[in-house]
């Protein structure tokens, strides 16, 4: 019987149910960076460009204003979930420390909060959203297949979207422009970052992303040699041409080599200024060649006088 009694213990009796419920919330705690590691395949870029300065800046007089977000690692030290923009600045800025919230949390929901809360930038490359938006898909498919689920994941069950639903729905986009940014993902890294550069426009690029391995590095070393990118058509027929098992490189080369539409210089004259100088019978070619004809004679006659 003594042992099927069950006593409280010291804290328990001289500890009020607000000062328990206070040890169990989460806190903002000063951790040294060193501690701190970046979040594995991380696909949002960290960079010590002028924005970065500015807010080494801020950090050095204000200090971190936001605290980040980090959980425990299993063998010691903190995962960055969110905040490795403050973490750099808080290192340009010669902190040692970093105030962050800890918290335990699982891999695929840690995957989720820190693609929500880098989705919320102004400034995101499509790289960026590409890589983001296939992790969080991904770790959303995982949750769907689990038992263990919380109340907000048998939510999403229970609406019957599809993960690509769920996601387009919190970023604001439509389910098939996330598979396009999907599909960036399946670009060579050097194209890609020509996509982030604004040298090859998202719609090419999507289409461009069917293309084998070895055609898309065979098109990125035509790129480079021709200086040249291909069009939205071009890359459709690149696609079709992949497709059919038709594509190799002097293909490539032909196809981005071809003048475009939109590079041609147009020079038009309104038809009625002309047409009274033409026989009724002829043809636009003739009147073309003429035009030409009359042009180049009178070229040659200003070279004669300039001459003299």
């Amino acid at each position: 019987m003594r042992s099927s009694i069950k006593l409280a213990s010291v804290d328990d009796l001289f500890t009020t149910e607000e000062s328990r419920a206070e040890q169990q919330r989460e806190k903002v705690m000063d951790i040294p960076l060193s501690e701190i590691s970046d979040f594995p395949n991380h696909p949002f870029k960290v960079k010590a460009d002028e924005a970065m300065l500015e807010m080494a800046d801020s950090v050095k007089q204000y200090g971190v204003l936001v605290p980040g977000l980090v959980r425990p690692k299993a063998d010691g030290g903190y995962e960055m979930i969110a905040g490795h923009r403050r973490k750099k600045a808080s290192e340009l800025a010669g902190k040692e420390t970093m105030p962050c919230i800890v918290r335990e949390m699982d891999d695929d929901a840690a995957i989720i909060i820190m693609v929500d809360s880098n989705l919320q930038r102004e400034s995101i490359l499509p790289s960026e959203k590409a890589f983001a938006y296939k992790m969080k898909l991904e770790a959303i498919k995982r949750q769907g297949s689990r038992t263990d689920l919380t109340s907000a994941q048998v939510a999403q069950k229970l609406t019957n979207k599809t993960s690509r639903q769920i996601i387009a729905e919190q970023a604001g986009e439509g389910p098939h422009q996330i598979s396009r940014y999907i599909r960036l993902t399946s670009l060579l890294p050097s194209i890609l970052e020509m996509v982030d550069e604004k040298q090859i426009a998202f719609n090419p690029a999507v289409e461009l992303s069917y293309l084998a391995e070895n055609e898309q590095q065979d098109l990125y070393n035509t790129m480079q040699s021709e200086d040249c990118t291909p069009s939205l058509a071009q890359a459709q027929r690149m696609k079709k041409l992949s497709q059919d098992g038709r594509l190799n490189m002097d293909v490539i080369f032909s196809i981005l080599t071809e003048e475009k539409p939109n590079q041609k210089e147009k020079f038009n004259i309104r038809r009625e200024r002309i047409d009274r100088f033409f026989p009724s019978n002829f043809t636009e070619k003739q009147k073309e060649d003429l035009i030409v004809q009359l042009l180049e004679s009178w070229y040659k006659k200003r070279q004669r006088e300039q001459e003299r």
